[in-house]
């Protein structure tokens, strides 16, 4: 079994795909799986993540600011959000490790400053 921050960051990547793609997100998963069978926690955290998807970016749309909309930001970013909105709004793991887990996504795979942005996103939720 993969450890959680490895199906964070192969997660990332499917939706990151999906979005980029606009192609479905079980393919996805699939295609960056190294085996057949889906993590249930990488299931959750993509294929729930994305049935849920307009609920989740509503209540990331509340917590940026005015002037910034879900869409205006990176596809990295935004599944970086819903993959994190979604790990909150399920009670999949603490808050504090879903957070920082999301900080250290964008740290590695965002801009500089990124970080900040998705900290400030994930205190308000």
């Amino acid at each position: 079994m993969s450890s959680r921050h490895k199906l964070r960051e192969t997660g990332m990547r499917a939706l990151y795909q999906a979005f980029l793609l606009n192609k479905d997100i079980k393919q996805c998963v699939y295609d960056n799986c190294e085996v057949n069978e889906i993590d249930p926690f990488l299931y959750t955290i993509t294929i729930d993540a994305m049935k849920y998807r307009d609920v989740y970016i509503a209540k990331i749309n509340q917590a940026l600011r005015d002037d910034w909309t879900f869409e205006r930001l990176g596809y990295v970013e935004q599944a970086i959000l819903i993959m994190a909105c979604c790990e909150l709004d399920l009670e999949v793991s603490p808050r504090a490790i879903v957070i920082d887990e999301a900080i250290t996504l964008a740290k590695k795979y965002c801009d500089e400053e990124t970080y900040k942005l998705i900290n400030g996103v994930l205190d308000h939720l």
